[in-house]
């Protein structure tokens, strides 16, 4: 495991899985089978930042919030989840770290992109990995709300929160953010996903209801031909993608897209959390990518999203604590994300409900 720059001291704890689970394609499909049930959300609905869809916001309370009055807003922190491709609210990842959240006393809330969290888009956009415009807005609907938000990124989720923070800088919203997996270049991801194992493995999974929600849409006959003639993402990206977001093909979206070139101008607490051994991302950045406000963890294993541990000594954590779990503990656990991702806030300063 190494670190690079960061605002302040930042000492996370080491992962460590014994050697018949470093696989990285185990790491990657194993965890969503030992992922903790699903919070008891609270779901808002409101339009996304072009006024033609419907989006899902899912809050998972430390405890009630009351409604904005006289200008004053909730001070309890409020952290942000931006979820991967396909992904939402039910997701192993999201589950995992609302529960960890909740047990920091902090409020959590996973902020859906079009199309996801069961709302269909009505718009002609859909989901676009470098929509920081989209980033924005939805953290300035919480802000009205929420006075210290911070933010954390999964997956394609996360190159998007990782541009945003470069790209706003000061400006940015949330106070700090911690990215996960993300493919900040996407071209090399591109190419990642088309090795033999990825295509074979993970396309059909990612690729069939992103399909399936395209044709759902209102396109041209073209269009669905193309569409049902694909069988990879990047061909998708360059035939639906691509033009629908203003793109000239899948090179341009995946260029214009990418995080990385947007990280050295980074002025806000950032973590990057990535595995070597990602079959997805790609380029990962290095330390003369990024500016003094980003740290770098990049760990041996862990997969895409995975970082599932075995523990032979295995005692309840906090998050296990907060769900009221009796009785036999699982010695598989997917918490190392998030109790390194709350350990990463609490470093930069996050305020709690019980300091």
């Amino acid at each position: 495991m190494s670190t690079s720059k960061s605002t302040k001291p930042f000492s996370p704890a080491p992962f460590n899985p014994p050697f018949w689970l470093t696989n990285p394609h185990l790491q990657s499909i194993l965890p969503k089978f030992f992922a903790p049930k699903t919070p008891t959300y609270r779901r808002m609905v409101m339009q996304d930042s072009l006024g033609e869809t419907d989006i899902a916001y899912d809050f998972y309370d430390a405890h009630p919030v009351k409604a904005t009055e006289n200008g004053e807003r909730e001070q309890t922190p409020l952290i942000v989840l931006f979820h991967g491709m396909e992904g939402s609210s039910d997701s192993h990842y999201a589950r995992a770290l609302a529960y960890q959240m909740h047990a920091q006393g902090w409020h959590f809330v996973v902020a859906h992109f079009r199309s996801c969290g069961g709302i269909p888009a009505n718009g002609r956009v859909f989901y676009n990995a470098g929509d920081t415009n989209e980033v924005h807005h939805a953290l300035q609907n919480l802000s009205e709300q929420y006075a210290n938000i911070y933010a954390a990124g999964v997956s394609l989720g996360g190159n998007a929160l990782a541009k945003y923070m470069g790209e706003y800088g000061d400006k940015a919203i949330c106070k700090g953010s911690a990215v996960i997996s993300a493919p900040v270049d996407m071209s090399s991801a591109a190419l990642s996903m088309h090795s033999f194992l990825s295509h074979r493995i993970y396309t059909p999974y990612l690729l069939n209801p992103i399909i399936k929600k395209a044709l759902a849409n209102d396109i041209t006959k073209e269009e669905i031909d193309a569409i049902k003639a694909v069988n990879r993402i990047s061909d998708f990206d360059d035939i639906f993608t691509a033009p629908r977001h203003g793109y000239r093909s899948n090179n341009h979206y995946y260029q214009s897209s990418s995080a990385l070139p947007y990280l050295i101008t980074v002025t806000k607490p950032l973590l990057l959390i990535s595995a070597k051994d990602d079959p997805f991302i790609g380029f990962t950045a290095t330390p003369n990518d990024v500016s003094d406000s980003v740290t770098i963890l990049d760990t041996k294993h862990g997969g895409h999203i995975g970082y599932l541990r075995y523990r032979s000594d295995k005692k309840q954590s906090q998050s296990e604590q907060a769900k009221g779990k009796k009785g036999k503990v699982s010695k598989f656990d997917i918490n190392w994300i998030p109790e390194t991702v709350s350990a990463y806030f609490n470093s930069i300063g996050v305020l709690s409900n019980n300091k």
